[in-house]
């Protein structure tokens, strides 16, 4: 009997991701990615980065070349739109006319850049940081001695203007709260990132608001204006549910997946950046913007839709590079009430600082710290309980408190 196809939504790291695991797990029916972009699925790591700054193709963050995704038999559909699901027929619309059967499908559209709300902005062209053609239109401005605004201290805000400054530009940072950084970290972390890219030249500008958007500057609530020839906005990301909600599936910031990525309708799955589930670890509702999330969440997906029992049950990792500090994450600090700092955050380039929630490890900040890193990806997982003054105590080694 012919085993029924599977069609994927999506261009990213959980699209890609997925092509690959179905194949491995020895799923035999056709596979289809619908991809909205013109390109190959495509890592966006780099896209704040190293895409920034060379002049490289787009085929150089390619997550794989086209040869591989023939001799899985899978079949790409670029430049294509999905424009409805019908989950009674089974079948996907297309922005041509066409309809595509599945067996199973997996939603893997990721999330869309928020969208920076001034007066002002209609009229001036605002840059975003999530695809090959964001980047692409921004590059030729991308000038020694030009000046930069960023609306936005979170990661891609501080990636985007470590970059900028290494290509010799004059930046701002315009952040809406009080501290940079400020959702995900703790105040010390936010100091020691402040601290370094000021080091480096980076104005801050913390409290503030772009008001107005006029061609040559960024003028903040308080009437304050920051002259720029650049705008950029890094102000986070909203997951792209609309296929989903419009199929009637069960939609709370992102498509609700069970511990099989399984949405409200047992035959679509979803992963990646769109996605809300509810943690085995943590025992709350999360939604990740990550590789690894979207990585881990396509392979389970793939395992279950070939007929494998899988779950998803894996610890949150991230990464961040900022100049020459390698940012490693593991687990979620989300409601920490303790935290244990090694090595000199206040003027060195080298800590790790360790989140507890009564009395349990429930996250690691790494900056240039691997061995930490990796000692804390354990110690979260087995609900390690270590007293702060050991944590912070640089003479007791990473593999020491893996023992304890």
């Amino acid at each position: 009997m012919e085993t029924p196809g599977c069609v994927i939504i999506g261009g990213g790291h959980a699209a890609a991701e997925a092509t690959v695991a179905l194949r491995k797990e020895g799923f035999a029916g056709d596979i289809t990615v619908v991809c909205g972009e013109p390109y190959l699925p495509y890592h966006r790591p780099p896209l704040s980065k190293t895409f920034l700054a060379d002049q490289m193709k787009p085929e150089a963050i390619f997550i794989r070349n086209g040869e591989g995704y023939a001799q899985a038999g899978v079949k790409l559909l670029l430049g294509r739109r999905a424009t409805g699901i019908d989950p009674a027929k089974r079948s996907v619309s297309l922005d041509g006319g066409e309809e595509i059967g599945y067996g199973s499908l997996l939603i893997a559209t990721g999330a869309v850049p928020r969208q920076l709300m001034a007066t002002g902005v209609e009229r001036s062209h605002v840059h975003y940081i999530r695809t090959v053609t964001d980047i692409e239109a921004l590059r030729p401005k991308v000038k020694p001695s030009a000046s930069a605004v960023i609306v936005g201290g979170g990661y891609i805000g501080l990636e985007t203007a470590a970059m900028l400054r290494k290509l010799e530009l004059e930046v701002t940072v315009i952040e809406a709260m009080t501290r940079v950084l400020q959702r995900v970290t703790a105040p010390e972390v936010s100091g020691f990132y402040e601290r370094v890219h000021r080091e480096e030249g980076v104005a801050i500008v913390t409290s503030a608001e772009a008001a107005e958007i006029t061609p040559r500057s960024v003028i903040l609530t308080d009437g304050r204006e920051i002259p720029t020839d650049i705008l950029i906005a890094g102000i986070g990301v909203t997951p792209h549910t609309e296929l989903a909600r419009d199929c009637g599936l069960d939609i709370r910031d992102g498509i609700v997946i069970d511990d099989f990525c399984r949405t409200s309708d047992p035959s679509i799955f979803a992963a990646g950046d769109c996605t809300r589930f509810m943690s085995r670890h943590y025992g709350v509702g999360m939604r990740l913007e990550s590789v690894q999330n979207a990585n881990d969440q396509a392979r389970v997906a793939a395992a279950v839709i070939a007929g494998r029992q899988a779950v998803y049950d894996a610890i949150p990792w991230f990464w961040s590079d900022q100049y020459e500090l390698k940012l490693q994450i593991a687990g979620v600090s989300t409601g920490y009430d303790e935290i244990a700092v090694r090595g000199d955050i206040a003027k060195g380039r080298s800590f790790a600082a360790f989140y507890l929630k009564q009395g349990e490890i429930i996250s690691v900040d790494a900056v240039n710290r691997g061995k930490e890193f990796m000692a804390g990806k354990r110690l979260i997982a087995n609900r390690a309980r270590i007293p702060t003054r050991v944590l912070a105590d640089d003479s007791v080694s990473a593999a020491e408190l893996m023992r304890m």
